[in-house]
């Protein structure tokens, strides 16, 4: 189990936020051993396909200079001449290597890890030369893979060049009858055969390397509970500065619900459980009666005390106390559905005055 500097064991997965910030400091899964053989690969592409065309360029580079050696002298002029075509055949024959291996090397790394450009890790960083330090990173596990990895491809490459060479080796005695071509040739094929064996052990190699820098990496990056309750803090801040805060609105909320309560036209209960406040103005633009608050239970009791301190009435009606809690929120209008039920209501709040009994009913019932 990965642990951190203080000993806490690091059980949960890193997060978002843990991850962009070990891309920014370059930290990612990355296998060198799949960049080496990508560049051994590259290599070995060019001069399968194009051994031909630098054998050419650098036999013509060979044969101009040994043609015109006896007629150049030795001056500014000569030498220009001379460098040009040095240039020239050196650009003809490591320009194809050199531009196939850096796009290889870049074919690898994007393949492994995308488009990372990590700023944090072109700063230098002066605790990776903390001798402590490199000491615990010379004994640690990773450098002990890492040793146990040159260890096996010492031997791999030491077993596959031996069994190609003792397969060769008939063909080797008979080399001092061969023309020089032919030596060529044969040395081509069995340097080609050498380094593509090799390249398929290292390739193995490789992909397992890969599987276990992505697993180490990922454990390196895991996080302990504290870690993750400091980053919540810091992303969403502290969870009991916001509790309270909510709690705040919430009475807030509520406060300002309650001063409305005095202002009711009347209170619709359950009787018990449910209690809406509603505020019926005909004077007012809008004909329909609109809910100032509810409440059920606590709440619902404390409206009920509201109203009879302010002498609001209180008409007990189950099913549309009910209804309008569910269906209608605080500062709405009814519905349209609730229109004659609510019109009963008010109707016996009103029945001691007869212009307001009939205004209900037409403004409700019409």
């Amino acid at each position: 189990m990965a642990e951190n500097e203080n000993g806490q064991e690091k059980t949960e997965q890193p997060s978002a936020k843990r991850r962009e910030e070990a891309e920014e400091k370059g930290q990612v899964a990355k296998s060198q051993e799949l960049n080496s053989v990508a560049v051994i690969a590259a290599m070995l592409i060019v001069f399968k396909f194009m051994s031909d065309s630098f054998g050419a360029s650098i036999k013509g580079y060979m044969g101009y200079m040994y043609s015109e050696s006896g007629i150049y002298d030795l001056n500014l002029n000569s030498f220009v001449d001379i460098m040009a075509h040095t240039m020239m055949t050196t650009v003809k024959v490591l320009g194809p290597i050199l531009l196939t291996v850096l796009l290889f090397g870049i074919m690898s790394n994007v393949g492994q890890v995308g488009l990372v450009f990590a700023d944090k890790a072109m700063k230098p960083d002066f605790s990776k030369v903390n001798p402590m330090k490199g000491l615990k990173r010379m004994f640690s596990t990773r450098s002990l893979v890492e040793l146990l990895k040159g260890v096996i491809k010492i031997a791999i490459i030491a077993y596959i060049g031996y069994s190609v060479l003792e397969g060769f080796y008939g063909s080797y005695l008979i080399m001092p009858s061969r023309s020089v071509a032919e030596i060529a040739a044969f040395l081509a094929d069995s340097i080609y055969e050498i380094t593509f064996k090799i390249l398929l052990a290292l390739l193995l190699m490789a992909i397992a390397d890969f599987a276990y820098q992505r697993y180490e990496h990922e454990k390196g990056l895991k996080m302990t509970k504290d870690e993750v309750k400091d980053e919540t803090k810091q992303s969403e801040g502290d969870p009991k500065v916001k509790s309270r805060i909510k709690s705040i609105m919430r009475q807030r909320s509520m406060d300002r619900m309650m001063s409305k309560v005095p202002d009711a036209t009347v209170v619709v209960t359950n009787p018990t459980h449910f209690a809406v406040a509603l505020l019926y103005d005909p004077a007012s633009k809008s004909d329909a009666p609109k809910v100032v608050a509810k409440g059920k239970n606590l709440i619902a009791l404390r409206i009920k005390e509201i109203a009879a301190e302010n002498n609001i009435p209180v008409i007990e009606n189950k099913p549309l106390a009910r209804s309008l809690y569910a269906m209608v929120e605080v500062d709405q209008e009814i519905p349209e559905l609730l229109y004659q039920a609510v019109a009963e209501v008010l109707s016996q709040v009103f029945q001691g005055n007869r212009s307001r009994y009939n205004q209900i009913q037409g403004a409700l019932n019409g």
